[in-house]
């Protein structure tokens, strides 16, 4: 009994350490990220914190990729609010570590016993990370409905999409005020917004004389936009090789490495084989923006069927690095076995993978899968192909929009069987920084 108490304390203490270490503004100290953030010459705050669900009780999820800034802007959020809550109020920890729901249980009670010894009747509960834990809604749902966090705030984040979607089902009506809270990198419209003092006119597609009117109102910045473009192409919207390149005129193998080392992690824990992975990879960048199919990727790799091609294409969109885009004609129906197109979220994905497999990508591909996957943000997104092609038709609540996408290249021949807008170098800038995807 004595042997079991005591390693029962060291547990406790064990948990309270690692506590204090994620919280440090309970003990009245600064978040190193949070100071890393508020030293940087080039910073600028999220707007999903604005986006999140304060009133209680509220369940949010925010989901994103990794490295896109899910952490630092929670740690923004968390200062925010300091400046109106008592610090022990707020509960921050990172799930990466933790093997199971029973580890996350006894974390989330350690967490209740002490916030009922300070006698604190509200928190904000932040557990960054979770999708990897095994059963982790288990440890949730038992407590939201023993009624713990019936006036609290609880924010739940992930990196992989469809286990973290798949769990939140779980919650059928104990979600509160919460939202689902979806973070991508920087589209371009935000890169132009934060990084310089272009004062744009943002629009939708959805009424497109007013998107058009302006566009026309944007070109007066057009030198400005086609030159960010091209950083753009370069750091892409993840914060780590924006601040370098910004900062320094570079990025440096380390940025590479870093999100590299998290994909990988991300990939062994879905049970994805390293090399394997690394053949897909090579393949989709060597045959991008080639519609493909599953036994086009098997035949091509050591892969053993199709079936497990697409278990590895749909890890890659699980984990938000990929978009699959599906054929549909212009009328709106949809074809799930034609090729697809298999597209990268981000120029720096590209540019990532690219020194990762060793293929050279062209820019006219990456612009073309920069330009529809900003499309995909916002609404369903597919391409047509028979004797000619378009590359992203758009369906909007009003009608379809269909886009040619040439940066080097000319506009395909052939008749069209929807009236397609040609988006070449010098429109391609404007019109996505016109663009309101958010």
């Amino acid at each position: 009994m004595c042997i079991k108490n005591a390693n029962y304390l060291n547990i406790y203490v064990q948990y309270n350490y690692i506590m204090e270490s994620y919280n440090p503004w309970w003990v009245g100290e600064i978040d190193p990220l949070y100071e890393e953030w508020l030293n940087s010459r080039v910073k600028w705050i999220p707007s999903i914190i604005e986006k999140i669900s304060s009133k209680p009780y509220a369940l949010n999820f925010l989901i994103g990729p990794r490295q896109v800034g899910k952490t630092t802007a929670l740690k923004i959020y968390i200062y925010k609010l300091l400046k109106k809550r008592d610090p022990r109020s707020i509960f921050y920890y990172s799930c990466d570590e933790i093997v199971d729901h029973r580890e996350l249980g006894e974390i989330l009670d350690n967490y209740i016993s002490m916030r009922n010894a300070w006698r604190i009747k509200s928190s904000v509960i932040i557990l960054d990370e979770i999708t990897f834990v095994g059963e982790w809604h288990r440890a949730l749902k038992s407590r939201i409905d023993r009624g713990e966090f019936r006036r609290d705030v609880l924010i739940i984040t992930g990196s992989a999409s469809i286990e973290l979607l798949a769990g939140k089902e779980r919650f059928p009506g104990r979600r509160g005020s919460g939202k689902d809270l979806y973070m991508y990198p920087l589209s371009f419209q935000d890169y132009v917004r934060h990084l310089t003092s272009i004062e744009l006119k943002p629009s939708t597609l959805e009424n497109w004389e007013e998107y058009r009117k302006c566009v026309e109102a944007n070109k007066v910045f057009s030198h400005k936009l086609e030159e960010m473009f091209i950083y753009y192409l370069k750091t892409g919207g993840f914060p780590i090789p924006i601040r370098e390149y910004f900062e320094t005129g570079r990025i440096t193998y380390v940025s590479y490495k870093t999100y590299l080392d998290w994909l990988k992690t991300d990939w062994l824990k879905t049970g994805r084989d390293e090399g394997y992975m690394k053949e897909v990879l090579t393949y989709l960048l060597e045959a991008s923006p080639t519609p493909l199919s599953w036994h086009n990727i098997a035949k091509n790799t050591s892969l053993l069927s199709p079936h497990t091609a697409r278990e590895y294409i749909e890890t890659l969109e699980a984990l938000m690095v990929l978009k699959i885009i599906y054929w549909a004609s212009p009328d709106g129906k949809i074809n799930y076995r034609k090729n697809k197109k298999m597209l990268f979220i981000d120029p720096f994905i590209y540019n990532v993978l690219s020194k990762y497999t060793r293929v050279k990508v062209d820019e006219a591909t990456i612009v073309e899968a920069t330009v529809t996957t900003h499309f995909s943000r916002r609404y369903r997104t597919y391409y047509w192909h028979n004797s000619t092609e378009i590359d992203a038709i758009l369906m909007t609540d009003k009608k379809p929009l269909a886009f040619e996408i040439k940066w080097t290249r000319k506009p395909r021949t052939g008749r069209k069987p929807i009236k397609t807008y040609i988006l070449d170098r010098e429109k391609i800038p404007i019109f996505l920084a016109t663009l309101k995807i958010t």
